[in-house]
């Protein structure tokens, strides 16, 4: 089999097999996972206009195209940056406003990193993640049931997920949306990811909210991190078949949410949240990522196979549908009748682990 290399800059399209001639004549071609790439002289392009450089392998039965770099790499995606750049400022903001040392009158020594003067750290009883007070915490608006439920502060339940817990939740959540937010933005696209993200942020918002115990506050960014994770999962098992490195992809994203879990048992953080997030972009993954011929968020993630709407898909899109809005409008129902699961101590140990180094409530 012959290989003709396209490079920058160099028109070297030869004579192919089935008929198309001469240099910088454009070709049309599908690939065994149905990209469908016109080749150039200069590079290949796909449909999408993603140009990249490949290698064009002619046989006697016709052509195939090898790609030679990610084409997703030229995409720099737009939403996570921002979420990025959105969190780290909204903890620049709680912190200055916290000022512990001017605001733990007798104890401004046993603030952490005393040197950093307003922007230095509660006391590790307090919190241990290394960020503000509770106090501090609520004013810039955590989620609190009570606010919530009898303050008709509904904005709670969007404003808590960009607000963290400490620098240490801060670096877990971004560095796990960095992992694998990047690869799903270029894969599924801008409106996709802020689709699950904002709503998975919400469906973990409202179960904790239900389990919340009085006294706590929840904040972070988890729950919707979580939310994105549940959706590539369901995307994988729609598409189960036509993935042939699907064991790495979920134990990578097992991975991460088991990390994101752990951070679930400190102080101002809880498990609900990402419990609910995962849930929600789990079904949100079966109505807006199921597309049989989508690739993988992984490079090289599908296999030659086919992939072909069945009727399996149908039935699943109308089940998470269903479930979906059925799951809203009972957790928000509860919740708005002023049940609340967490005030019996029945979610404490998935809200926060208290022990002798921190309380979990009050931020005492």
């Amino acid at each position: 089999m012959a290989i003709i290399e396209v490079v920058d800059g160099q028109e070297i399209m030869e004579a192919m097999a089935n008929g198309a001639h001469g240099p910088g004549v454009a070709v049309a071609v599908v690939m065994a996972n149905d990209i469908h790439c016109t080749g150039g002289a200069m590079a290949l392009t796909m449909a999408n206009g993603v140009e990249c450089p490949g290698i064009i392998k002619v046989g006697p039965n016709g052509f195939s195209i090898e790609m030679l770099s990610d084409p997703l790499a030229r995409f720099w995606p737009m939403f996570v940056p921002y979420v990025i750049c959105v969190c780290v400022s909204v903890f620049s903001i709680v912190m200055y406003v916290n000022d512990c040392p001017g605001n733990t009158p007798g104890a401004a020594a046993s603030c952490v990193a005393a040197g950093f003067g307003r922007v230095s750290f509660q006391p590790i009883h307090e919190n241990p993640l290394l960020g503000p007070s509770y106090a501090t915490l609520e004013k810039m608006g955590a989620l609190d049931w009570a606010k919530v439920v009898h303050g008709h502060q509904i904005s709670r339940l969007f404003t808590c997920f960009w607000v963290h817990a400490g620098l240490i939740h801060l670096f877990v959540t971004q560095l796990s949306l960095c992992s694998f937010g990047v690869r799903f933005e270029q894969q599924f696209g801008f409106l996709r990811i802020v689709i699950i993200y904002l709503l998975s942020g919400l469906g973990g918002s409202v179960l904790s909210a239900l389990f919340l115990p009085a006294g706590s506050v929840s904040v972070g960014a988890s729950g919707p991190v979580l939310g994105l994770i549940g959706a590539m999962v369901s995307e994988i098992a729609i598409n189960w078949n036509a993935y042939s490195n699907r064991k790495p992809a979920l134990a990578i994203l097992g991975l991460i949410a088991v990390i994101n879990m752990v951070m679930g048992i400190f102080p101002h953080t809880d498990n609900f949240t990402n419990i609910g997030g995962f849930l929600t972009g789990f079904l949100l993954g079966f109505l807006v990522l199921a597309d049989p011929a989508r690739i993988g968020f992984l490079p090289q993630s599908r296999t030659s196979e086919q992939p072909k709407y069945k009727s399996y898909h149908y039935a699943v899109f109308g089940a998470s549908l269903l479930l979906l809005l059925v799951g809203f409008a009972v957790a928000l129902t509860v919740l708005f009748e002023g049940k609340n699961g967490g005030g019996g101590g029945g979610g404490l140990f998935l809200n926060c682990v208290p022990t002798s180094g921190w309380k979990c409530s009050s931020g005492a």
